[in-house]
């Protein structure tokens, strides 16, 4: 899929100046996907793209061309990108002319000269040489700036073999010391140069004039006597006769020597055809000496007497000559075939093939074996790679291959990074690693994982011959010199043609990556086709998130080393989808462990209390939740060219409703550890901190926990979740990029609280409901009236006993959480100041000592919890002593220390003093309420 490209920018030109036509080299970034993709390239405003030769996406070599400007920048032109920009320019410098007797440090040719009006080399005679001096004197250099003499001259030139020649800027520069006397010495020789030109034809005939005449009179004289001798009739013209004569004299001489003559042609004969043999040995011994090389492998020797043998005798008409050159021809065919059949064979190396290719085109094969190489070595990647997942596909079934799948691993250098993984899921498990053994770690690393190893060593093996193949066959250094000048146009117009072609044969290597890996990773990814072909692993089982992790690892790393390739991007798309895809899978099932593992958090409870009334529970969920985290930082990272992973909103809906089944797992724990039943709790290895109160006040022999015990330690490590554990991981979500950590947040705490909730109000109906189930039985028991009762003595035992209870609830809650103590017990006075408040409320009517006694106790009651009241409580003892017949009118119903007179002020003073005396006696037991916290929780 195409897509829209950056302007191209050029970061660097190497040189950075110089004279016209010097070759550089420009290097940048979004220089153009090809050839055809470069559309303008000017440097100092002079187009350059004629000259111009695109390397790669970031290289581009030219000519600098003739320029008006002596400095500009670099603007290159793509189909992709548009018109770009340049942070670096050129400086073109002016070319020196070096004359034929100047001195120079290099060598010049002095034959040629580049025309730069026509583009081309023309060939020069020597006498048309310009002379370096042509007035003839002395040349005494002048120190004028060259900048202000072409100012002062615009558009003019110091060279005299220049159109726009210019005396006076000639003479500014190479006279401009010289005396008036040798300027016209310089004029006399200007006039006796022209004059010798002009007279140089003439003079040469003049010289030669009595030669003409004599060659004249000569012609003149054959001609007549020729013509007098055709005018005689009687025998003929003279030279006929001499004809004649000459026929006679040849016959009698063949007479005389005719059998001599026969011997001697013969002798002739034989001589020449052994001169023949002996001259010509090299083509008759030909044939046999090719088939001698090519048994040795010395194709460059047979390469060599092909050519030399091509260039003597390929257009003979001698039928000797063609019958054995016929034969060498047979021989260089099947040489042909030999050196195909080797180029196409795999596997081989990149070498090999070079040479086998050179060699071919050497031979001038026909059709194109350099393409035929890549289209082969092209299948034979494919085939590679299936035939690996189906080595490992039969080798998971229980149906090992030959050498198959576990291919030779221990030469990969990342065969380390497997072993490392093994042996640390190993170590975890309990289990023992041997090191020195290969079957050690091969049933423990995973085939898909060991597959996607091997697939990718495979892919990064093959693919970079494969790619040089043809970058050497784009640019020609796959062929010699002489196959170069003859195939360069031909194969400049196969290579337009086939680059489509190639760029599918790529296309087609990384789907087929990306599909096997699919195939055994995200099977769902594939169409049902696609999984028939690239898939049939028939894994249920989900990979951990520490192998994703690891496979992940390994495709990044496959990413960067095709890219160093400089393998178009849009061709490595799909790999970077695929490791988005995984990415996304690994943090599903990272997310997805986590919560298996943190489910079997409640096997590990050891109910091991600390100071602050928290056991060890939290603090391994947190780190739970902190190693999964960091084992998916390297997956979360975005790499170069990588997405995010929370980029899709299904993605990050997923992950946030993973998050929640988490926190809500884990308060599932919790809730089945404040239920389990005391007959399931493992109780053998319990023990208390030692810097907390002792537990049970007693020797640990008969230790076991309560499930009153129970609710408080879980209670506590709610609220330690609510007020640290939670906020912390929802910090450790924000700083790894997790999207929705405000609903994480919210729906764990609203769960988190549910539940608190929940378990308070079990422990509290599990320790208030007998405390205030025993007032009402305590204020009655021995059948008291309130209206017919004795002057009160002090509180009654029933008051003395709910406060006892109090006490033992205080204990408790403070023996496993200092904390939670002011939570429960303001919800245990509650609880009884509303059931006494009732009680209050229900008596019809009180005599004065039964409303004084009532008066006493509830007094006595609100004083000793009154740092636990609560708004609640407190309305509840208002409202139990507003039940009470007041002692004297005005008089503060809410106060229990009255200040009426008379019998009111007696009854004041002995509520006081039973009060008083009520304290005293049970001062010890009542000092636990004195070190309370200052402010209450809320329940």
């Amino acid at each position: 899929m195409s897509r829209l490209r950056q302007p191209p920018l050029v970061t660097g030109i190497s040189p950075n100046e110089g004279i016209p036509w010097t070759k550089v080299t420009i290097r940048g970034e979004n220089l153009g996907t090809g050839s055809t993709d470069l559309i303008g390239l000017t440097i100092c405003g002079h187009n350059c793209l004629l000259t111009a030769e695109w390397m790669s996406a970031s290289k581009i070599v030219c000519r600098v061309g003739q320029a008006k400007d002596d400095k500009g920048d670099i603007i290159v032109t793509t189909k992709s990108g548009g018109r770009g920009t340049s942070t670096v320019s050129f400086k073109l410098l002016k070319p020196e002319k070096i004359g034929i007797l100047d001195q120079s440090a290099v060598w010049v040719d002095e034959m040629n000269y580049y025309d730069m009006r026509t583009d081309r080399n023309k060939g020069i005679p020597p006498l048309s040489l310009r002379p370096a001096n042509p007035l003839g004197i002395d040349i005494e250099k002048s120190k004028f700036p060259q900048k202000e003499l072409e100012m002062l001259f615009h558009g003019m030139s110091a060279d005299f073999t220049s159109e726009n020649f210019s005396a006076a800027w000639y003479l500014i520069e190479n006279h401009a010391t010289t005396s008036f006397e040798q300027l016209k010495m310089a004029v006399a020789n200007l006039k006796r140069q022209a004059n010798k030109k002009s007279e140089g034809s003439l003079a040469c005939v003049k010289g030669g004039l009595s030669t003409f005449f004599e060659a004249q009179d000569a012609l003149s004289a054959i001609h007549q006597k020729l013509e007098a001798d055709g005018t005689e009739k009687v025998e003929g013209s003279m030279t006929q006769k001499l004809e004649n004569v000459l026929n006679r004299a040849s016959n009698t001489a063949d007479t005389l020597f005719q059998e001599v003559l026969g011997r001697k042609d013969k002798a002739d004969s034989t001589r020449n055809a052994l001169n023949v043999l002996q001259r010509f040995k090299f083509l008759f011994n030909l044939p046999l000496n090719i088939e001698r090389n090519i048994q040795k492998g010395d194709y460059d020797v047979v390469i060599n007497d092909y050519e030399k043998a091509k260039s003597l005798f390929g257009k003979t008409e001698v039928q000797v000559f063609k019958k054995y050159y016929a034969e060498v021809e047979t021989r260089i065919e099947a040489l042909q075939e030999l050196l195909l059949d080797k180029l196409l064979e795999t596997p081989s190396t990149l070498h090999d093939q070079k040479r086998y290719i050179r060699y071919l085109s050497d031979l001038h094969a026909p059709g194109d074996p350099a393409w035929q190489c890549i289209g082969a070595q092209h299948r034979w990647i494919l085939q590679l790679m299936h035939s690996c997942k189906e080595g490992y596909v039969k080798d998971l079934k229980g149906k090992p291959s030959l050498h198959s799948p576990m291919l030779d691993l221990e030469s990969d250098p990342r065969s380390s990074v497997l072993g490392h993984l093994s042996q640390t899921a190993s170590l975890k498990r309990g289990g023992s690693f041997h090191s020195g053994r290969e079957d050690a770690w091969r049933y423990k690393t995973p085939h898909r994982v060991a597959f996607v190893e091997k697939l990718t060593k495979l892919v990064l093996s093959q693919l970079p011959n494969f790619w040089k193949l043809w970058i050497s066959y784009v640019n020609g250094s796959l062929f010699s010199e002489t196959a170069e000048k003859l195939g360069q146009v031909e194969r400049s117009k196969n290579v337009r043609q086939r680059q489509s072609d190639f760029k599918k044969m790529i296309q087609e290597v990384m789907q087929a990556l990306v599909k096997l890996v699919r195939g055994a990773l995200l099977p769902l990814s594939l169409r049902e086709v696609e999984a028939r072909q690239y898939g049939g692993w028939e894994v249920r089982a989900e990979l951990s998130g520490q192998w994703l992790t690891h496979v992940i690892q390994t495709l990044r790393l496959t990413y960067e080393s095709l890219t160093a390739l400089e393998i178009p991007n849009d061709m490595l798309q799909a790999v970077q989808d695929l490791v988005l895809d995984l990415r996304v899978r690994c943090v599903m099932v990272t997310l997805q462990h986590t919560a298996e593992e943190i489910k079997r958090l409640a096997e590990k409870e050891d109910w091991i209390v600390d100071s602050e009334g928290l056991t060890s529970l939290p603090c391994q969920f947190e780190q739970c939740i902190v190693h999964a985290l960091q084992s998916l930082k390297g997956v979360l990272e975005c790499k170069p060219g990588e997405a995010s992973v929370f980029q899709h909103p299904k993605t990050q809906e997923e992950v946030c409703q993973l998050s929640i089944t988490i926190m809500q797992v884990f308060i599932y724990c919790l809730e089945q550890l404040s239920t389990k039943p005391d007959a399931d709790i493992d109780t053998t290895h319990l023990s208390v901190d030692v810097s907390s109160p002792d537990l049970f006040g007693s020797t640990h022999e008969d230790f076991s926990l309560t499930s009153e015990q129970r609710l408080l330690i879980v209670l506590s490590n709610c609220c330690y979740l609510e007020r640290r554990t939670f906020l912390n991981i929802a910090e450790y979500f924000e700083k790894h990029n997790f999207q929705g950590i405000e609903k994480i947040t919210q729906v764990s705490m609203a769960s988190l609280k549910e539940l608190d909730q929940r378990l308070f109000e079990n422990y509290i109906e599990l320790k208030a409901d007998p405390i205030v189930g025993s007032l009402e039985p305590g204020i009655y028991a021995g059948y008291f009236d309130w209206k017919d009762c004795l002057p009160p003595t002090g509180v009654r035992n029933y008051l003395k006993e709910a406060l006892v209870n109090i006490i033992a609830v205080h204990a408790e809650v403070f023996t496993i959480s200092k904390a939670l103590v002011p939570r429960v017990l303001a919800r245990v006075v509650e609880a009884v100041s509303e059931e006494l408040s009732r009680l209050m409320q229900c008596v019809s009517s009180f005599s004065r000592h039964g409303a004084l006694q009532a008066r006493l106790e509830i007094c006595a009651l609100r004083d000793t919890v009154a740092v636990y009241l609560t708004p609640e409580s407190k309305s509840s003892f208002k409202q139990a002593l507003e039940a009470l017949p007041q002692l004297a009118s005005g008089a503060d119903k809410n106060q229990c220390l009255l200040t009426t007179s008379g019998k009111s002020g007696a009854e004041s003073r002995l509520l006081e003093e039973l009060l008083n005396k009520f304290k005293s006696s049970m001062h010890l037991q009542l000092a636990c309420f004195q070190a309370a916290s200052p402010a209450l929780v809320k329940t």
